[in-house]
């Protein structure tokens, strides 16, 4: 008999909330930089053409070239029909439309979920994940980006990078806005002040992606419990990834180590400094919390079974 849930599989509000103060503050911080930007002598109409331009590659083309750069490849139900029917049957459950789906020959084990929309997703499994997990971890691992797709934290987390990127590459040629040194405009900021505020758009921006990034990771977690009613099995794949991520060669953690924000476990070794910058929360905190959550759902299901 399966377990009762706690709740029906939704939106996470937490996490909701925390996504738009995110957006926000990142935008009062963007708003912040535009004008010291003008200030400084760039031209508005420059500034504006450039920034809506980058924001529009992020928004539309940033999961294409993700994709891409990752060497993924869009699968039929003809060519991975097990995984087509598990997701199909998921998408079901969550009230959700079926995403693309694909699939990367590495042995890294991994998933991630990507896009703008619930209707423009994305789903994605490595081989190495599909061999070493059983039907029922692989389930809860594909129900976890499933949750990230409802929760639409994906195009939240896009935006972040687009400011946190735009800071970076002023960072790295600030010079050229200021010249070296004061703006043709006495009373404009020097180019020393347009790269300290770059700094601290870029300090901010990586700051509350951190939060919201391990927030969305744990809103996930709960959300594919939820979905499929056995957070244990996503706990024993998590262990089992993340036990399994330790033996893949240094060389492909790096390769992959872009996209860490958005797989199930990050690309990198384990090390205090690795969980003080790490996109993720610690797994054993992960493990934690699905343990306790199993042991409300079997609370649950034994109340029912009494008053039954």
């Amino acid at each position: 008999m399966r377990m009762a849930r706690p709740t029906s599989f939704g939106k996470d509000t937490g996490l909701q909330a925390r996504m738009l103060f995110t957006i926000f503050l990142l935008g009062a911080v963007y708003i912040v930089l535009l004008g010291v930007l003008f200030a400084a002598g760039a031209g508005f109409g420059i500034l504006v053409i450039v920034a809506i331009g980058l924001f529009l590659l992020q928004v539309f083309a940033s999961d294409k070239i993700a994709l891409a750069s990752m060497g993924a490849k869009e699968v039929s139900p003809a060519q991975a029909p097990e995984l087509h029917a598990m997701i199909e049957r998921l998408c079901i459950q969550a009230d959700l439309p079926k995403p693309k789906v694909c699939v990367i020959d590495t042995p890294m084990p991994n998933a991630f979920a990507m896009g703008r929309s619930q209707k423009a997703a994305t789903v994605c499994a490595t081989t190495g994940i599909m061999e070493l997990l059983n039907p029922a971890e692989f389930e809860g691992v594909m129900a976890h980006e499933l949750s990230h797709v409802a929760n639409r934290d994906v195009m939240v987390m896009t935006f972040a990078s687009f400011g946190a990127a735009v800071a970076s590459m002023i960072l790295q040629f600030g010079f050229l806005f200021g010249g070296g040194g004061q703006s043709d405009d006495d009373d404009g900021p020097s180019a020393m002040v347009v790269i300290l505020v770059s700094l601290v758009v870029y300090a901010v921006s990586f700051i509350l992606m951190q939060a919201l990034s391990r927030y969305r990771e744990f809103a996930a977690d709960r959300g594919a419990a939820v979905l499929t009613g056995r957070p244990s099995a996503l706990a024993s794949a998590l262990i089992k990834i993340s036990g399994q991520m330790e033996r893949v060669p240094q060389r492909d953690l790096r390769a992959a180590s872009e996209m860490n924000a958005f797989f199930i476990i990050p690309a990198s070794a384990k090390s205090a400094a690795a969980n003080l910058f790490s996109t993720h929360p610690p797994v054993e905190q992960r493990i934690a919390r699905l343990q306790r959550l199993e042991q409300q759902l079997q609370g649950t299901a034994g109340s029912s079974s009494l008053a039954a």
